[in-house]
């Protein structure tokens, strides 16, 4: 698996195990199967955000490459299936929740959010696969003994297309999401690339047109008050003492 794939995996894991909840009364079933051999016998944990710390609520063993999980919760959650030492995310929610895991990837199918949710990582991972393709194509036009200027010009332009498309998946997901689970979730695996919170035209253009339950999701909430903050220290319109006083007031 490529960097950039490990990295998006990662960054999944952690936004869909810090995202709001949906109330509902229903009983949640999840039917795993594996065919990664060693994993048989392995214990796997499904876990959910309580607080500031993720809480195991259920546990099963991988026999003969089948494991699963039934279970109650008051609302519907965002979860990870903890595996060995990585994890997927899937959406506890009413239906039969179908889990795979193999060589080629995860994927959990079976209800419509979970449904939802893996179309968007594959969509995303697809259009991330082809950029890391430019990097072969440059090779292969160096080797064909294409000049340099074409070679740049025709890249550049193959990657910004791709960025824009990227863009467009992402922006277009969050804000059909805004009222469920999934929007917060992927506005967090979004912002989690950047080193601190900034503010992007992508994530103006978002916030311009969240709904209020959108906004006022925990991280949704803390993020944009300090990507605002740190910019508003730039621009030197706030100092850190002002900055600290802040703070300590929405503590």
């Amino acid at each position: 698996m490529s960097t950039n794939k490990m990295m998006y995996a990662a960054f999944v894991v952690v936004a869909l195990v810090t995202a709001c909840a949906e109330q509902y009364s229903e009983t949640y079933n999840i039917h795993g199967t594996s065919s990664v051999s060693v994993l048989d016998g392995s214990k796997l944990y499904l876990k959910v955000l309580t607080g500031a710390d993720l809480k195991s609520i259920d546990s099963c063993e991988v026999v003969h490459g089948d494991f699963g999980f039934t279970g109650q919760l008051d609302s519907t959650h965002l979860a990870m299936l903890s595996i060995r030492d990585g994890g997927m995310p899937l959406v506890i929610e009413k239906g039969d929740i179908k889990v795979t895991i193999d060589k080629t990837g995860n994927k959990v199918s079976g209800t419509p959010m979970n449904e939802k949710l893996y179309e968007y990582i594959d969509k995303h991972i697809q259009l991330e696969n082809q950029r890391e393709e430019l990097g072969r194509k440059e090779a292969q036009m160096i080797f064909d003994g294409i000049d340099e200027r074409t070679i740049a010009t025709t890249l550049s332009a193959e990657n910004d297309r791709l960025l824009m498309q990227l863009d467009s998946l992402e922006t277009g997901f969050i804000l059909a999401n805004l009222d469920n689970v999934l929007g917060p979730c992927a506005f967090q695996l979004l912002t989690s690339s950047y080193p601190y919170p900034v503010l992007t035209p992508q994530i103006e253009e978002i916030m311009g047109k969240a709904t209020d339950r959108f906004k006022n999701d925990h991280y949704v909430k803390e993020y944009y008050s300090k990507a605002k903050e740190i910019l508003a220290r730039m621009k030197g319109e706030i100092d850190d003492e002002t900055a600290a006083e802040t703070d300590a007031a929405t503590e």
